[in-house]
């Protein structure tokens, strides 16, 4: 049935800063869900390999410490790069077992020098094609110490059955211009990932789809004391000041009309399930659509630059 997509939600924990583990067990929940007939499987922001939870335990703000750039060195060699097929794997997987895929991974870009860090999130269609990767616009506070800014080039849609797919990273979600981005491509299936946290995830993901009147799922992770690595640089530093919970999880479904189909989840590993009706998007879209009938161009319209920013061009 085009209209009915199934979708895994992947609330799950890394292997933190640890590249090579947290592939495999991404590799393997990509598989769970494909036993079980999803067809959209979506992980959490920066799941591969972690969110940078150091920065808010070991004074993170502090210039020139021996602590800080060591655990920076130790991110960026655990951080992805696609250029050089590291993510083929998933892609294989996404094609052998014809689903698609949403990543959250730390991207340490070719184009951009190789040496500084991307929020990133990948795309990868059920032909194991990457379509889109989209670096986080904005980091959010003490994520600035370690992740630089993206552009707008995956500000981009996809269909997927009847749908159109498209997603930003954690608080990227708060800012109106980037949604309306999507919106008017077309979006009613919007993809939110987080690092983890109900806090986050119980308002904006009703709101969203309300705004919108589409499907909206949030993605998060999970991180426990228990989660860090023994091989983790610093660890003693880290654990000083670190909670029992770092993130909680915090996944959740809303439909078009803003209500819940799967309400927040905290303090549960494992996949997540729901089935999508697409008719429920032209129902709600029948009183408000916030890109076409429900708009005025003529007065007010937003203007997205998506080239890939670049320092260097070369013409040879």
């Amino acid at each position: 049935m085009e209209n009915i997509l199934k979708v895994a939600l992947a609330q799950i924990s890394p292997v933190w800063l640890d590249k090579e583990a947290t592939l495999k067990k991404i590799e393997t929940t990509i598989l769970d869900a494909a036993k079980e007939k999803s067809e959209l499987i979506v992980f959490g922001e920066a799941l591969l390999p972690g969110y940078p939870f150091w920065l808010e335990l070991t004074d993170g703000a502090a210039w020139d410490t021996k602590v800080n750039k060591e655990l920076h060195a130790h991110y960026a060699r655990n951080a992805v790069q696609i250029e050089l097929g590291e993510l083929d794997s998933i892609c294989k997987l996404a094609k052998k077992n014809k689903i698609a895929i949403y990543l959250g991974i730390i991207e340490r870009a070719q184009n951009r020098g190789g040496h500084s860090l991307y929020c990133s999130l990948v795309y990868v269609d059920s032909d194991g094609v990457i379509k889109s990767v989209h670096r986080k616009l904005q980091p959010t506070y003490d994520e600035r110490l370690t992740w630089a800014s993206g552009d707008g080039n995956g500000l981009q849609v996809h269909s997927l059955k009847q749908f159109t797919v498209g997603g930003l990273n954690c608080w990227e979600n708060w800012m109106p211009l980037p949604r309306t981005a999507l919106y008017g491509q077309g979006e009613n299936l919007h993809i939110a990932v987080w690092p983890g946290s109900e806090y986050n995830t119980k308002d904006i993901t009703r709101f969203i789809a309300r705004e919108s009147r589409s499907f909206v799922i949030s993605v998060s992770s999970l991180m426990k004391r228990e989660d860090f690595p023994q091989t983790t640089p610093h660890l003693e530093e880290i654990l000083k000041k670190a909670p029992e919970v770092m993130a909680n999880g915090g996944s959740c479904v809303a439909g078009p009309d803003g209500e819940w189909l799967l309400e927040p989840v905290i303090n549960k590993e494992g996949l997540l399930f729901q089935n999508l009706d697409f008719n429920r998007v032209y129902e709600e879209r029948q009183n408000f659509d916030p890109a076409g009938h429900y708009s005025r161009p003529d007065i007010t319209k937003l203007m997205v630059n998506r080239e890939r920013q670049s320092t260097v061009e070369f013409k040879d």
